[in-house]
């Protein structure tokens, strides 16, 4: 996330493992999986039925619930929820997928007056079969380099970003997942990960930017509600004992199958060969 979204705003990731912090407003944290308190932002439900999940089978699934075609998944989730992180490992399962992060499409725009870019730049030509390479306005006003690329030979098309699966987009998704994370974890990564950037500048400019972000994030999602009509929700802030391959997930149609055996494979070849 770069200070180039508005000059003005901020993002993205997160994992707790001590003591509970309270959501703004107060809220009593609910969301518990293997020792983790996932506390997500005032008026977002928690989640206390999280599942684990192979992620290869939720991919299978998904994949076979969509069918074939040029198909469109949106990966949305707040600032520093873990959403890149998702779609880089959704992207290593499903060959002859892309990428398209929001960040690139908002850059220099205002925080959440890209949807329309998005449309008309990205997913038109994508469902028209055509290769993308699209050059936002600010892009061309800026002289930055390079195009927001999609391939022509891409079947999956992962849009990546906060506002990912937002109302006005969803005529043009096949499914979305929401990315739920600890409110305050993710920040503080979030701030940790652009400091060391130095994307937004030096460790003062980048929190006061983090809090301008936050300052229209929160209500924009108060009024979107993206996770109410999510085909699955996702732990971004997930346990450190989750095997590896492993996705923490809960609600939505995808979320309701038994994988106990599978996991339990997952982790016997996780015990068998160290992480990478």
């Amino acid at each position: 996330m770069e200070l180039g979204t508005a000059e003005r705003g901020a993002r993205q990731f997160g994992t707790v493992t001590g003591p509970t912090i309270a959501t703004p407003g107060g809220a009593e944290p609910e969301g518990m999986m293997a020792g983790v308190m996932i506390t997500p932002a005032r008026g977002e439900p928690p989640v206390a039925d999280w599942r684990v999940r192979p992620l290869a089978d939720v991919v299978d699934e998904l994949l076979g619930r969509l069918g074939s075609g040029r198909l469109v998944l949106a990966v949305d989730g707040r600032g520093g929820s873990g959403k890149s992180t998702l779609a880089r490992r959704l992207v290593d399962q499903v060959p002859n997928a892309a990428v398209v992060s929001t960040d690139d499409i908002a850059w220099y725009e205002s925080i959440f007056g890209w949807s329309d870019l998005l449309i008309d730049g990205v997913l038109r030509p994508y469902r028209a079969g055509e290769t993308v390479a699209y050059r936002p306005p600010a892009w061309e006003r800026r002289r930055r380099q390079g195009a927001v690329e999609v391939p022509a030979a891409t079947g999956l098309l992962i849009i990546e970003g906060v506002g990912a699966s937002r109302t006005e987009l969803r005529p043009w998704l096949d499914a979305s997942f929401w990315v739920q994370s600890d409110f305050a974890e993710a920040e503080r990564r979030g701030i940790a990960r652009d400091i060391a950037s130095g994307v937004n500048g030096d460790a003062e400019a980048t929190t006061a930017f983090w809090h301008t972000w936050m300052a229209e994030e929160l209500p924009f999602f108060d009024r979107d509600r993206p996770w109410d009509r999510s085909d699955l929700i996702v732990a971004g802030t997930s346990a450190s004992s989750l095997p590896a391959g492993a996705v923490a997930v809960a609600r939505g149609t995808m979320a309701t199958h038994d994988d106990d055996r599978s996991v339990r494979d997952l982790r016997r070849r996780d015990r068998r060969s160290p992480r990478r």
